[in-house]
C-alpha cells in the first residue's frame, strides 16, 4: 500500500495549523523490541491537514508521538480483533426457531439483528425517542447469544436462567474487549434492552418481534409452510404505534395470501 506522501518524519516543526482543521493522522509501530526497563521514548511527526492553503498544500504541524501511545493503540487493536472473532459466531449461528421448524438454511442471529438495524434506521422520528440509540441497541441485544447461542422457549430454560447466563457472556465478551467505555456502553444497551427500560427499547422490543414475523412470513412464502405459531406468540405483544403499524402490514399480506389459497 502506498503512503501518503503529504505524511512524513521530520527532524523541524512545521508551521502552525488551526485546531478545527480536518487532519490526517499517522500511526507507526516500532519493529524494535520494548524492554520493561526502558522509558518510552518518543519522534516528532509531521502531520498534513487535508485542507489545501493558498500554495495548495496542506498545512503542517508537528506530533510527538511516544512508543507507550503506540503499544496502547495495538493492545487495543488486539482486544477490538479478538471481540471481532468472537461476534463472527453471530453469522454462523443459525436461529434455532426455524431450525426446529424444519426451515433449511435459516437466517443468523447477525440476520435477525441487522435487519432490525435497518428498521431503527428507517422508522419515523418519534418524540423523545433516540433513533442513533435504536440502531445501537438493535445490533447490542442479542449479542451474548455469540457463547450461548440462540435460546428459545422450546428449550424450556427459565426467563431468569436465560438473561443470567446473557449477562455472564456479556460480561465474558466485554472483558476480551478490553473493558473500557465501549464495554460499558455495549453492557448498558443490553440492559436497557432486557428490562424494557426506555422508550427506545420498547421500540426495538417491538421491531424484534416485527422482524420475527415478517420472516416467518418470508419462509411461508419460500418454503410452503403454515408457521402460525410465530404470529400467534406476538399477538397483542406491541407496545409503540410503529410495531402496531408494522405488524398489521405484515399480518394483511399474509392474510390476503392464505385467503387467496383458500380459492
Amino acid at each position: 500500500m502506498a503512503v501518503n506522501p503529504s505524511i512524513q518524519c521530520a527532524p523541524q516543526l512545521g508551521r502552525s495549523l488551526s485546531p478545527r482543521s480536518p487532519i490526517a493522522f499517522f500511526n507507526r509501530v516500532s519493529s524494535r523490541p520494548a524492554f520493561l526497563n526502558e522509558a518510552p521514548s518518543s519522534r516528532i511527526v509531521l502531520v498534513r491537514s487535508q485542507m489545501p492553503s493558498s500554495d495548495g498544500l496542506g498545512h503542517t504541524r508537528s506530533v510527538v508521538e511516544s512508543d507507550s501511545h503506540v503499544e496502547s493503540l495495538g493492545a487495543s487493536a488486539l482486544s477490538a480483533i479478538d471481540f471481532l472473532t468472537l461476534c463472527h459466531r453471530l453469522k454462523t449461528t443459525k436461529r434455532k426457531g426455524w431450525i426446529n421448524h424444519g426451515i433449511k438454511g435459516p437466517e443468523s442471529i447477525a440476520d435477525h439483528m441487522y435487519r432490525m438495524a435497518l428498521m431503527a434506521l428507517i422508522a419515523g422520528d418519534l418524540p423523545g425517542v433516540n433513533r442513533e440509540r435504536c440502531i445501537k441497541i438493535a445490533i447490542v441485544h442479542d449479542i451474548a447469544e455469540a457463547i450461548v447461542g440462540d435460546i428459545t422457549p422450546a428449550d424450556g430454560v427459565p426467563k431468569q436462567e436465560k438473561s443470567r447466563r446473557e449477562q455472564a457472556a456479556l460480561n465474558e465478551m466485554c472483558e476480551v474487549l478490553g473493558g473500557g467505555m465501549r464495554a460499558v456502553e455495549i453492557k448498558e444497551l443490553w440492559a436497557e434492552y432486557e428490562n424494557n427500560a426506555s422508550l427506545e427499547a420498547n421500540l426495538v422490543k417491538d421491531f424484534d418481534k416485527v422482524e420475527m414475523i415478517l420472516q416467518a412470513l418470508e419462509y411461508e412464502l419460500e418454503h410452503g409452510k403454515v408457521l402460525d405459531e410465530f404470529f400467534l406468540s406476538t399477538a397483542g405483544k406491541f407496545q409503540t404505534e410503529i410495531g402496531k403499524s408494522w405488524a398489521a402490514e405484515i399480518i394483511s399480506r399474509r392474510n390476503s395470501r392464505l385467503a387467496s389459497k383458500l380459492h
